[in-house]
């Protein structure tokens, strides 16, 4: 029984785990985005 305990928490550790990172990638990859954007509307009016 106890192992049934840690075997849910830790799989329920991982899955908030990934989502997380899942969530810091995509906050990541929009921010890189809006950054590249910043620097092509910079070089247009250069």
């Amino acid at each position: 029984m106890a192992d049934n305990y840690l075997e849910r928490k830790m799989a329920a550790y991982n899955a908030r785990k990934e989502a997380a990172e899942k969530a810091r990638k995509q906050v990541w990859k929009k921010r890189l985005e809006a950054y590249r954007k910043k620097m092509m509307e910079e070089e247009k009016q250069q």
